[in-house]
C-alpha cells in the first residue's frame, strides 16, 4: 500500500502515524541487544489478545513500569510491585502478564546463557526464503517458533506461545516478512 508520503509499505504500516514509524524503523530490523529482546518477550506476551498498535501506544508506560526493561530490576520486582501495576493505567493492568513478565526475568537471570543466542538459535535460515508476496503467504506459526515456544517453557517462560513468538521473529528481524513491493523488503 502506498502512504500519504508516497512510500510503498506493508498495508498495516501505511497510514497510522506510529504503526508508520514503528514499520519504517523497527519490525523486521535484527535486534540482538538483551534488554531491547527481554523488552520485545514481554511486549509481545502483553499484546496476546489485543493488538499490537494499543502495545506500542503504551510502550513509553510501559518502560517506565519495568524499570525499561532492566532484567535485574524486573526481576527483583515483588506483591507490592504487581499490586501497584495492577492499578497503573498507562499498561495493560493483567495480573497474569504482569506476573508473567517478572517471572520471565528472572527466567532469564536463570539461564546461565546469553537471551539472545537462544532466541537467535531459532531463527530460520534465510537462504532460498522466498518473500512473501500477499499476507496469505505470512504464516502465523512456524516449526521454529514452535520450537522457540517449547524450550522457553521449558526454561520457565510464560506467555510464550508459538504464535506469539513468531510475531517476536518477525519484530526482531529474525524472519522478515515485509510484503514484495514495500519499500523495506530486501
Amino acid at each position: 500500500m502506498v502512504g500519504d508520503d508516497g512510500l510503498a509499505r506493508c498495508s498495516w504500516g501505511a497510514n497510522d502515524a506510529e504503526y508508520r514509524r514503528y514499520h519504517d524503523e523497527e519490525w523486521g530490523v535484527p535486534r540482538h541487544d538483551e534488554r531491547r529482546l527481554f523488552e520485545k518477550l514481554c511486549l509481545e506476551g502483553f499484546q496476546a489478545g489485543l493488538s499490537w498498535i494499543t502495545i506500542l501506544r503504551k510502550r513509553p508506560a510501559f518502560r517506565a513500569a519495568f524499570f525499561d526493561f532492566d532484567v535485574e530490576k524486573v526481576g527483583a520486582m515483588g506483591e507490592p510491585d504487581i499490586e501497584r501495576l495492577l492499578q497503573d493505567a498507562g499498561i495493560i493492568r493483567h495480573r497474569g502478564k504482569i506476573q508473567a513478565t517478572i517471572g520471565n526475568a528472572r527466567a532469564t537471570l536463570a539461564l546461565g546463557e546469553s537471551l539472545s543466542e537462544l532466541m537467535w538459535g531459532f531463527a530460520p535460515d534465510a537462504t532460498g526464503r522466498r518473500r512473501p508476496q500477499s499476507w496469505s503467504d505470512v504464516p502465523a506459526v512456524t516449526a521454529e517458533s514452535t520450537a522457540m515456544s517449547k524450550e522457553l517453557r521449558r526454561r520457565g517462560y510464560r506467555f510464550v506461545g508459538p504464535t506469539t513468538m513468531y510475531a517476536l521473529m518477525q519484530s526482531t528481524g529474525m524472519v522478515d516478512d515485509h510484503i514484495a513491493g514495500c519499500f523495506r523488503a530486501a
